[in-house]
């Protein structure tokens, strides 16, 4: 079925077609239409769920939590100063090894306030154990989260589907709704490896102490330092996991084949053109423009960005002469974190390619094309002669 919808619509039809079986919803935009859509469904029986409205963003969290604890496959949605409100509970839910999925429909972050989209949000949660996947349309929002569904119940580790706000979560395109059917098949019902049970009481996540120690039944359990250690681990194995769902999807929907980095014009380029979400389309139009001129660029955006696909960031730039990376978010009095990152996963290889970074839109600042393609062809014509420092697209000082 084709429909042509909101982000946030295409977000819900998602998470229908996953079954959710527990939603907690609290109000902020730009994400509220989510849950509401979800509520409608529910109303309508399309969705067999509980649908619980709480007073928080941290109780909204703390229900997906407590159901996921006992077996329910479990969705929340959030964005901002939302998602900061529920940190605690983020943290807890992937120290807890629970494969909630939580929509974050990206948003700057107070003070002062701003209802207007950067990435503030989730980037600034990118360190608390969550895999984080950015959608750069409406079909990828659909198609994302019901991957992540299946990716968090195989890893025990929960997902953020992150996508713009406004620039799609309430704009309208067209996209395809799976066929329900053809979902089911793709999504296994969630068998939990462990779940709460009245009729065998138990303890989960209690005080756990520096060292290991014996259990209640003698055997040696992990301490906390362990248990990090496992996380981590598992993290970077579910790397590998998320090519091998997004090839299942292809091979069931006809979409996907990009998990990690999604190219454009960038087999041949000189030049690369990196971002998160929306923007690395934007920069599409950029790049073509500058290929009339003669200008050998690509574009490159990232999908998966926690865990970090080192290895796919390196294949896919560590050939080019220069690498400018356009960032919605910044790592204050460093550098913007996703610029971070790729300088790191440079470092080991042989070519290091000049990398430039470029800190466009906060708090909904209107990113302009002309703007991004001046920066770019700067870029282009004289890498090296560019300033090592962060430079700001849009400031008005």
């Amino acid at each position: 079925m084709h429909i042509i919808e909101s982000g946030n619509v295409a977000a819900a039809y998602g998470v229908k077609l996953a079954r959710a079986q527990v939603i907690a919803a609290y109000p902020i935009t730009p994400q509220t239409p989510l849950t509401e859509k979800l509520s409608e469904f529910v109303e309508a029986g399309e969705l067999q769920a509980e649908y619980i409205p709480v007073e928080s963003e941290h109780s909204a969290l703390a229900v997906c939590i407590a159901a996921s604890s006992a077996g329910a496959r479990s969705f929340t949605a959030t964005s901002a100063n939302g998602l900061l409100y529920m940190s605690e509970q983020v943290h807890w839910a992937a120290g807890a090894r629970l494969p909630i999925v939580m929509c974050v429909v990206n948003r700057g972050v107070g003070a002062p306030w701003t209802i207007w989209n950067d990435h503030q949000d989730s980037i600034s949660q990118r360190d608390a154990g969550w895999i984080q996947v950015y959608a750069c349309d409406h079909q990828q929002i659909v198609d994302t989260v019901i991957q992540a569904f299946y990716l968090a119940e195989a890893v025990s580790i929960p997902v953020m589907v992150c996508y713009d706000g406004y620039l799609l979560s309430h704009t309208y395109m067209p996209f395809e709704v799976p066929e329900a059917v053809q979902v089911d098949r793709f999504l296994p019902p969630f068998k939990p490896a462990y779940a709460l049970d009245p009729k065998q009481p138990a303890n989960l996540n209690t005080v756990t102490l520096p060292d290991v120690r014996p259990d209640i039944r003698g055997d040696l359990a992990p301490g906390y330092m362990e248990i990090r250690h496992y996380l981590h681990a598992d993290l970077r194995q579910a790397i590998g996991k998320v090519a091998e769902i997004d090839a299942r999807f292809k091979d069931a929907f006809g979409r996907g084949g990009f998990p990690y980095v999604e190219p454009y014009r960038s087999d041949d380029a000189d030049f690369i053109a990196v971002a998160l979400g929306s923007l690395a389309y934007q920069l599409r139009d950029v790049v073509d423009m500058l290929r009339e001129e003669g200008v050998k660029a690509g574009v490159c955006g990232i999908r998966l960005y926690r865990p970090f696909p080192d290895e796919a960031v390196v294949d896919a730039l560590a050939h080019v002469k220069g690498i400018a990376v356009f960032e919605k978010a910044l790592s204050y009095g460093n550098e913007g974190a996703l610029c971070g990152d790729i300088k790191a996963a440079l470092y080991h290889g042989d070519s290091r390619p000049v990398v430039r970074n470029y800190i466009v839109g906060l708090g909904g600042r209107d990113i302009r094309t002309v703007d991004l393609l001046a920066s770019l062809r700067s870029f282009c014509t004289a890498p090296d002669h560019e300033t090592d420092t962060t430079q700001w697209i849009g400031l008005k000082l």
